[in-house]
């Protein structure tokens, strides 16, 4: 059955997957947990293909060190322009769907700012108007001792409120520990934290920056920061994809 699922994911086009996702149930965790974890959207040879990636120094804009930034111990690079094939056609086609959970958001916070428009080309040329040019999808790479402090992806000016990360292998697999971590922070409350699980080719939907919770008042800003844990041992690859380019 493991094997027919991988078959069929692969003979339809990452729009027909990326459509065919829950999002209605996404939203909701989304809403709920500033979270979400959808279905197998890559198959384990589109995984492969990504995770090869990493070695070619000319498809990337930049390589960080975490550790010599004190963000933790591992490394990632941002791919260049043009992005890659699947890359750009993951950006692109979930990009609506999440535009219209972050319009919502915003009109329940209140904010007066014009709406997320439908497609990712408009957003983009919004960002380049703000001198944020530059592609932020990325891959990130961790051994063992490896992990990533909390953190937000904020680039400047213009950001988007959510985004995606893709598990390129298997925990318990390629790696032990390395979890998904997420930590909120509501006023006036000790800090809650959330360990997300998602298997190979999978993606985690989550807030990039704070999520609306309805109050007594009506709906108020709950700030996140995610992060990894520990790798215990072995190799782990992920894909990030962030909607908002960088300065």
């Amino acid at each position: 059955m493991a094997q027919a699922a991988r078959n069929s994911l692969a003979r339809r086009s990452i729009a027909e997957r990326i459509d065919a996702l829950d999002w209605s149930g996404a939203e909701q965790s989304l809403s709920e947990r500033g979270y979400a974890v959808t279905a197998p959207v890559l198959s384990p040879a589109e995984c492969a293909e990504l995770t090869a990636l990493y070695s070619d120094a000319s498809r990337f804009r930049s390589h960080i060190i975490m550790e010599r930034y004190r963000f933790g111990i591992g490394d990632y690079k941002y791919f260049a322009n043009p992005l890659p094939e699947l890359v750009a056609e993951l950006r692109s086609n979930a990009y609506p769907h999440l535009a219209a959970v972050a319009n919502r958001w915003t009109e329940a916070l209140g904010e007066k700012t014009s709406p997320y428009p439908p497609e990712h080309a408009a957003f983009l040329k919004i960002c380049h108007q703000a001198e944020q040019t530059k592609p932020t999808p990325l891959m990130l790479h961790y051994e063992a001792g490896g992990y990533n402090c909390l953190h937000q992806d904020l680039y400047g000016e213009v950001s988007f409120p959510l985004q995606m990360v893709f598990l390129l292998g298997r925990q318990g697999r390629d790696w032990d520990g390395g979890e998904f971590i997420l930590v909120e922070q509501q006023p006036r409350a000790q800090s809650k934290p959330q360990v997300v699980v998602a298997e190979q080719g999978q993606a985690i939907i989550f807030t990039t920056r704070y999520r609306p919770v309805k109050g007594s008042r009506g709906y108020y800003r709950v700030n996140l920061r995610h992060g990894v844990s520990r790798v215990h041992r072995g190799t782990r690859y992920t894909l990030g994809i962030i909607f908002h380019d960088a300065k």
